[in-house]
C-alpha cells in the first residue's frame, strides 16, 4: 500500500459492488461479525459510503448519513489496519465535511476508541455530549464538526 504518497490516495463515492473489498479491510468483520459485513453490503447499496483507495486496493471508508435529526452523521469511519496513523482517516473526513449538505455534521466514538478521538481532536471538531447506555461501560462520546468546515448547506455560498 502506497499509503506515504498521499498525493495517490483517491476518496470517491463507493459502488455497491465495493462492499466485498470494504469488508476484507474492516477490523469488526475479520473478528467475525457478520452484521458489520451486512450493514457494509447495505451502506454501499444505498450510495452512502465514500471510499479511501490507492493503486493496491481500498485503504478505508466512510458513512455519511443524514438520520440523525436530519443533519449529516458519520455513522462510520474505518480505516485497514495496515494503514492507520498515515493520514487516510483524515483524508476521509474530509471528504466526508465536503459532501455533507446539511448545516450541522456530527459523529460518535466509544469512550474507549481512543485514536478516532484524536483524529478529530486534530481535525477541529468539537465535543457535543456523552451517552450511556450504547455500549455497556463505554460510553459514547459525540462530536460536532466545525461549521466553517462545511460548505454551506442552503447554497447561498459560505
Amino acid at each position: 500500500m502506497d499509503v506515504e504518497n498521499l498525493s495517490v490516495l483517491r476518496v470517491d463515492r463507493a459502488d455497491a459492488s465495493d462492499w466485498a473489498a470494504l469488508a476484507k479491510i474492516d477490523s469488526i468483520v475479520a473478528a467475525g461479525d457478520h452484521a458489520r459485513r451486512d450493514s457494509i453490503r447495505r451502506w454501499c447499496e444505498q450510495g452512502v459510503v465514500l471510499m479511501a483507495r490507492d493503486s493496491s486496493g481500498p485503504l478505508g471508508y466512510s458513512v455519511l448519513e443524514y438520520t440523525f435529526f436530519e443533519q449529516g452523521f458519520v455513522a462510520m469511519l474505518m480505516v485497514a489496519r495496515s494503514a492507520r496513523r498515515r493520514g487516510v482517516g483524515a483524508h476521509l473526513l474530509t471528504a466526508v465535511e465536503t459532501a455533507c449538505n446539511t448545516a450541522k455534521l456530527f459523529t460518535s466514538t466509544n469512550v474507549s476508541n481512543n485514536p478516532m478521538q484524536q483524529l478529530l481532536q486534530r481535525a477541529g471538531w468539537h465535543p457535543a455530549g456523552l451517552l450511556h447506555g450504547l455500549d455497556e461501560g463505554d460510553p459514547e462520546l459525540f462530536y460536532l464538526c466545525p461549521s466553517t468546515r462545511l460548505r454551506d448547506a442552503t447554497g447561498t455560498g459560505g
